[in-house]
Protein backbone atom coordinates (compact mmCIF):
# COMPACT_ATOMS: atom_id res chain seq x y z
CA UNK A 1 0.00 0.00 0.00
CA UNK A 2 2.87 2.47 1.00
CA UNK A 3 4.72 1.66 -2.12
CA UNK A 4 1.90 2.71 -4.39
CA UNK A 5 1.11 5.78 -2.75
CA UNK A 6 4.77 6.53 -3.10
CA UNK A 7 4.24 5.31 -6.36
CA UNK A 8 1.29 7.76 -7.04
CA UNK A 9 3.18 10.97 -5.04
CA UNK A 10 5.94 10.22 -7.11
CA UNK A 11 3.72 10.19 -10.26
CA UNK A 12 2.37 13.48 -9.52
CA UNK A 13 5.20 15.44 -8.07
CA UNK A 14 7.08 14.68 -12.07
CA UNK A 15 3.67 16.00 -13.37
CA UNK A 16 3.64 19.42 -11.70
CA UNK A 17 6.72 19.75 -12.17
CA UNK A 18 6.51 19.59 -15.86
CA UNK A 19 3.53 21.52 -15.31
CA UNK A 20 5.78 24.05 -13.54
CA UNK A 21 8.49 24.14 -16.41
CA UNK A 22 6.48 24.35 -18.84
CA UNK A 23 4.30 27.40 -17.53
CA UNK A 24 8.06 29.17 -17.00
CA UNK A 25 9.14 28.09 -20.31
CA UNK A 26 5.85 29.44 -21.81
CA UNK A 27 6.01 32.96 -20.01
CA UNK A 28 9.74 33.62 -21.15
CA UNK A 29 8.67 32.73 -24.74
CA UNK A 30 5.87 35.10 -24.92
CA UNK A 31 7.96 37.60 -23.13
CA UNK A 32 10.53 37.21 -25.92
CA UNK A 33 8.51 36.63 -28.72
CA UNK A 34 5.63 38.75 -28.45
CA UNK A 35 4.98 38.24 -32.03
CA UNK A 36 4.96 34.56 -32.21
CA UNK A 37 1.28 32.92 -32.90
CA UNK A 38 3.01 29.50 -32.90
CA UNK A 39 -0.20 27.71 -30.82
CA UNK A 40 0.64 26.68 -27.07
CA UNK A 41 -0.23 23.58 -25.64
CA UNK A 42 -3.14 23.90 -23.33
CA UNK A 43 -4.40 21.87 -20.20
CA UNK A 44 -7.63 21.38 -18.09
CA UNK A 45 -8.67 19.66 -15.49
CA UNK A 46 -11.75 18.03 -16.41
CA UNK A 47 -12.28 16.48 -12.64
CA UNK A 48 -10.84 15.96 -9.25
CA UNK A 49 -13.17 14.02 -6.80
CA UNK A 50 -13.10 10.84 -4.43
CA UNK A 51 -16.46 10.15 -5.25
CA UNK A 52 -18.45 8.43 -7.78
CA UNK A 53 -21.34 10.27 -9.85
CA UNK A 54 -23.69 9.58 -7.29
CA UNK A 55 -21.71 11.27 -4.22
CA UNK A 56 -20.40 7.77 -2.91
CA UNK A 57 -16.71 7.91 -1.21
CA UNK A 58 -14.07 5.91 -3.55
CA UNK A 59 -12.59 2.66 -1.86
CA UNK A 60 -9.23 2.57 -0.96
CA UNK A 61 -6.57 1.29 -3.61
CA UNK A 62 -5.73 -2.24 -4.18
CA UNK A 63 -2.67 -3.72 -2.55
CA UNK A 64 0.05 -5.15 -5.21
CA UNK A 65 0.99 -4.29 -8.38
CA UNK A 66 -1.65 -2.09 -10.33
CA UNK A 67 -2.63 -2.29 -13.74
CA UNK A 68 -3.84 0.78 -15.67
CA UNK A 69 -6.35 -0.06 -18.02
CA UNK A 70 -7.84 2.51 -20.77
CA UNK A 71 -10.74 1.44 -22.92
CA UNK A 72 -12.52 3.01 -25.74
CA UNK A 73 -16.20 2.62 -25.82
CA UNK A 74 -18.74 3.25 -28.96
CA UNK A 75 -22.38 2.59 -28.19
CA UNK A 76 -24.73 3.08 -31.18
CA UNK A 77 -28.16 5.14 -30.94
CA UNK A 78 -30.57 3.21 -28.96
CA UNK A 79 -28.32 0.93 -27.23
CA UNK A 80 -28.88 -0.40 -23.84
CA UNK A 81 -26.13 -1.96 -21.80
CA UNK A 82 -26.95 -4.44 -19.20
CA UNK A 83 -26.58 -4.45 -15.67
CA UNK A 84 -22.99 -4.70 -14.44
CA UNK A 85 -20.95 -3.47 -11.47
CA UNK A 86 -17.43 -2.95 -11.99
CA UNK A 87 -15.14 -4.23 -8.92
CA UNK A 88 -12.33 -1.53 -9.50
CA UNK A 89 -12.03 2.14 -10.00
CA UNK A 90 -12.40 4.03 -13.30
CA UNK A 91 -13.69 7.46 -14.63
CA UNK A 92 -13.71 8.34 -17.93
CA UNK A 93 -14.11 11.32 -20.25
CA UNK A 94 -17.61 11.02 -22.92
CA UNK A 95 -15.80 12.68 -25.94
CA UNK A 96 -19.09 12.43 -28.22
CA UNK A 97 -22.93 12.15 -27.46
CA UNK A 98 -24.82 12.07 -24.41
CA UNK A 99 -25.16 8.79 -21.88
CA UNK A 100 -27.07 8.30 -19.30
CA UNK A 101 -26.04 5.76 -16.24
CA UNK A 102 -28.74 4.47 -14.11
CA UNK A 103 -28.31 2.67 -10.73
CA UNK A 104 -30.35 -0.41 -9.71
CA UNK A 105 -31.80 2.25 -6.98
CA UNK A 106 -33.17 4.08 -10.14
CA UNK A 107 -30.64 7.46 -10.01
CA UNK A 108 -29.40 9.07 -12.93
CA UNK A 109 -26.57 10.47 -14.40
CA UNK A 110 -26.10 12.20 -17.32
CA UNK A 111 -23.00 13.04 -19.14
CA UNK A 112 -22.49 15.21 -21.65
CA UNK A 113 -20.01 15.94 -24.10
CA UNK A 114 -17.02 16.65 -22.98
CA UNK A 115 -17.52 15.61 -19.37
CA UNK A 116 -15.93 13.67 -17.04
CA UNK A 117 -17.49 10.77 -15.26
CA UNK A 118 -16.70 8.20 -12.45
CA UNK A 119 -18.56 5.39 -12.10
CA UNK A 120 -19.27 3.56 -9.40
CA UNK A 121 -17.63 0.90 -7.54
CA UNK A 122 -19.54 -2.29 -6.67
CA UNK A 123 -22.82 -0.85 -6.92
CA UNK A 124 -24.77 -2.40 -10.21
CA UNK A 125 -25.94 -0.20 -12.84
CA UNK A 126 -26.07 0.16 -16.49
CA UNK A 127 -25.66 2.58 -19.33
CA UNK A 128 -27.65 4.10 -22.29
CA UNK A 129 -27.85 6.26 -25.15
CA UNK A 130 -30.96 7.56 -25.52
CA UNK A 131 -29.34 10.14 -27.84
CA UNK A 132 -29.62 9.75 -32.03
CA UNK A 133 -25.58 9.85 -32.52
CA UNK A 134 -22.94 6.88 -31.37
CA UNK A 135 -21.93 7.84 -27.62
CA UNK A 136 -17.28 7.59 -27.49
CA UNK A 137 -16.09 7.07 -24.04
CA UNK A 138 -13.14 6.67 -23.01
CA UNK A 139 -12.39 4.86 -19.59
CA UNK A 140 -9.23 4.42 -17.50
CA UNK A 141 -9.21 1.51 -14.86
CA UNK A 142 -7.11 1.31 -11.89
CA UNK A 143 -7.08 -2.82 -11.98
CA UNK A 144 -4.42 -5.52 -10.95
CA UNK A 145 -3.63 -8.46 -13.21
CA UNK A 146 -6.56 -10.82 -13.92
CA UNK A 147 -9.13 -9.00 -12.17
CA UNK A 148 -12.67 -8.22 -14.78
CA UNK A 149 -13.12 -4.66 -15.66
CA UNK A 150 -16.78 -5.34 -15.21
CA UNK A 151 -19.30 -8.29 -13.95
CA UNK A 152 -22.15 -8.66 -15.51
CA UNK A 153 -25.54 -9.24 -14.39
CA UNK A 154 -27.47 -11.00 -16.90
CA UNK A 155 -30.17 -12.01 -14.50
CA UNK A 156 -31.47 -8.33 -14.10
CA UNK A 157 -33.29 -7.42 -16.98
CA UNK A 158 -32.56 -4.14 -18.87
CA UNK A 159 -36.61 -2.67 -19.63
Amino acid sequence: MKAIRLWVTAVTLAVCGASVLTACKEANTQENNESDSTPKVESTELIRTSQSWDGVELPDYLQGRPELVAVKYVFPAGQKLGWHHHPVMNYGVLVQGELTIIGLDGQEKVVHEGEAVVEMVNTIHHGENRGTKDCILYMFYLSQEDMPLAVQHEDIPVE
